[in-house]
């Protein structure tokens, strides 16, 4: 019983160890981007199936100079290329550019121009819910459910 649980626990430091160094290789490409003008960023998580993450490089117009991606279901996933994009403004975009079978990949490119248009229109750019956020708000929601049909 004991070795199950320190296999566990190793399990779940290596997990985190090597999401660490997948954070580490993100921040520092966004960072090689961030160098060279302004960013727009868009994720889409993908629970069991591949997430998504996009970063398009801009110039002072919306136009897209250069796009990159991260998209995976594990750690080994890493930010790559993403051609297709350059020269076009990312008020624009609507998911069908991307040529994929990957739905939260189309997401997430869609979430980067809405949260290009919120920049630009002033309105608050406000993360997504969090797993917990999402669990609270669900029960919190069947709990005004019971009261209202109690």
């Amino acid at each position: 019983m004991l070795e199950l649980g320190l296999a566990i626990l190793g399990a779940f430091i290596l997990q985190a160890v090597l999401s660490m160094l997948q954070m580490k290789h993100f921040s520092k490409e966004f960072m090689k981007l961030r160098r060279q003008g302004r960013v727009a960023c868009g994720r889409q998580a993908g629970g069991f199936r591949a997430g998504a993450i996009v970063m398009f490089l801009l110039d002072d117009e919306g136009i897209i100079r250069e796009a990159r991606k991260m998209e995976g279901v594990t750690f080994l996933a890493r930010v790559k290329p993403m051609s297709g994009f350059e020269g076009r403004y990312i008020g624009d975009l609507t998911g069908d550019e991307v040529e994929t079978k990957n739905k939260n990949l189309r997401k997430a490119v869609l979430d980067a121009a809405l949260t290009y248009r919120k920049f630009v229109s002033g309105e608050p750019i406000t993360p997504p819910p969090s797993p917990f956020q999402l669990a609270a708000i669900n029960v919190r929601n069947a709990l005004q459910r019971r009261k209202v049909w109690g």
